[in-house]
């Protein structure tokens, strides 16, 4: 069966993985199906399925040319996975030394995305979501550094838009208007 393959993508503290969610329940209760990939926890299985690391935390001290390979691989096996798959990741990664993009060119030729699917809000919702979340240990900073994240979060996504050819769709998701935004995914999901 054909699918098709979106990228899910968005700042942390956007509530991606909340509007997902709802929206794959609207689409269950129709008989539309994904399978839904965290790319990071893809990426550390296949890791630890040829023994290059035992725990997650060992992810981040990998060799460069090591994560490359790693991260292919684990593109290479989502491609090959049938029916509709949503792939959870980051569009762009923050560092001290500036934006990483978060699909690098041999991760976004291996999948070739449908549609890429970036969940936004406005900064200051972010921020106090980031805030009053106790259970996520985030980094410290403005709703000025969260709109700069977000802008280039749009530019990449162009980027990897004219790479693959695929479509790109912002959703909103506002305080009070998950259903909304629930909703809209569900719609370009279908």
């Amino acid at each position: 069966m054909v699918g098709k393959k979106v990228i899910i993508t968005g700042v942390p503290g956007v509530g991606k993985t909340t509007v997902v969610t709802e929206a794959l329940k609207k689409l269950k209760q129709e008989g539309i199906e994904y399978q839904s990939i965290n790319f990071g926890t893809f990426m550390f299985d296949v890791a630890k399925a040829d023994g290059t690391v035992n725990d997650r935390d060992q992810m981040r001290t990998l060799d460069r040319t090591v994560q490359k390979r790693l991260q292919q691989r684990a593109a290479q096996e989502i491609a090959k996975i049938p029916g509709n798959v949503l792939i959870d990741t980051h569009a762009s990664v923050k560092t001290p030394k500036g934006y990483l993009a978060g699909l690098p060119e041999w991760v976004l030729r291996e999948i070739m995305p449908d549609l890429i699917v970036l969940v936004e809000t406005e900064d200051d919702q972010i921020l106090m979501r980031r805030l009053s979340d106790d259970t996520r240990s985030r980094d410290k900073e403005g709703s000025k550094a969260i709109a700069e994240h977000q802008q280039f979060n749009r530019a990449i996504a162009a980027a990897y838009s004219m790479l693959t050819g695929c479509t790109i769709k912002m959703i909103t998701n506002a305080d009070f208007l998950l259903d909304r935004a629930a909703d809209e995914m569900a719609a370009v999901l279908r």
